[in-house]
C-alpha cells in the first residue's frame, strides 16, 4: 500500500512549471485534462490516454494517469460520444486524474522525449532548431559502432525494438544527426538548413521522401510510438522521486 501521496493541485503545478508549459503555443491544453481524486499515490504513465491504458490504470487501482498524447486536440469534434465518452466515462467513474503534456514535454532539455531519445540512441545534443527549438542536432557517441547511416539505422533497431524505414544511402558516412520525435517528418528542411546530414523521426511523408532524395540527406522513420516511449517514462520517474510516490509506466504495444 502507498504510504505517501501527493496533493493534484500541487503536482499539477509543479508539472507545469517543471515543464514551462506557458512557453508553449500547443494543439491541446497541457496539463490537468481530467479531475479525478485529490490526493494520489500511483501514478501510471503511457504514450497515449487510449482505452487500454485507461483500463490497465483501474486495474492497478492508480490515481492519475501521466500521458504524451491526451484529450481536447484542436478542431477535433467536441462532442462527448462514441470512443471519447467511453473513456471519459472510464476516468470519471474510477475517479482517475488524466495529466496530459505534448509539445512541452517534447521540448524539455532533460526530461523531454527528444532528450530521453538521444539518451537511447547514444547520440550528443549540441544545438536545437525549429519552431519552439523542439529539434535536436548532434552526434553519435564516439564510443558506439557507427560509421555510416545504415549502422544507425541498425543501432534504432536494436536499441527501439523495431525496424525503422530508412530513405537514402545506407552506406553514407555519419555527419551530423538531427532528431525529433513523434510526427516531426515536417522538420526535415529545418534539419538540413541546420547541417544534419541524417535526420530521425518518427513517421514519414510522401514528400519527405523526395525531399531527402533530392538533397542527399538521409530520412529515417522510427516509429511514432517507439520514438515518443521515454520522455514520459522519465518525467513519471522524476515526480515520483520528488513526491515520494509510486510510478509505473506501461507500454501499449502500437506499430505506428
Amino acid at each position: 500500500m502507498t504510504l505517501r501521496t501527493a496533493n493534484r493541485d500541487e503536482l499539477a503545478k509543479y508539472l507545469a512549471q517543471t515543464l514551462n508549459i506557458a512557453q508553449y503555443r500547443d494543439y491541446c491544453p497541457n496539463g490537468l485534462q481530467v479531475e479525478g481524486r485529490a490526493e494520489i499515490g500511483l501514478v501510471v504513465s503511457g504514450v497515449t490516454a487510449s482505452q487500454a491504458l485507461i483500463d490497465a490504470a483501474v486495474e492497478l487501482k492508480a490515481d492519475a494517469i501521466l500521458v504524451h498524447h491526451g484529450y481536447f486536440w484542436r478542431g477535433e469534434d467536441p462532442r462527448v460520444i462514441g470512443t471519447r465518452q467511453k473513456r471519459l466515462k472510464a476516468l470519471l467513474t474510477h475517479d482517475i486524474n488524466l495529466f496530459a503534456y505534448h509539445l512541452p514535454l517534447d521540448g524539455h532539455p532533460e526530461l523531454g522525449n527528444n532528450a530521453q531519445l538521444g539518451r537511447q540512441l547514444s547520440l550528443i545534443g549540441e544545438d536545437r532548431f525549429c519552431d519552439d527549438k523542439l529539434g535536436w542536432l548532434g552526434s553519435v557517441q564516439s564510443d558506439v559502432n557507427v560509421a555510416t547511416v545504415g549502422d544507425l539505422a541498425r543501432l534504432i533497431e536494436r536499441r527501439l525494438g523495431r525496424t525503422p524505414l530508412l530513405i537514402g544511402d545506407a552506406n553514407q558516412a555519419i555527419g551530423k544527426v538531427g532528431w525529433c520525435t513523434g510526427g516531426a517528418q515536417g522538420f526535415l528542411g529545418d534539419a538540413i538548413a541546420a547541417g544534419a546530414s541524417v535526420y530521425i523521426s518518427g513517421e514519414i511523408s510522401e514528400q519527405t521522401v523526395h525531399l531527402a532524395r533530392e538533397t542527399g540527406v538521409a530520412y529515417i522513420a522510427a516509429g511514432h510510438h517507439a520514438t515518443e516511449r521515454y520522455g514520459v517514462q522519465a518525467l513519471g520517474a522524476h515526480i515520483a522521486e520528488q513526491f515520494g510516490i509510486h510510478h509505473q509506466f506501461i507500454d501499449i504495444d502500437n506499430p505506428a
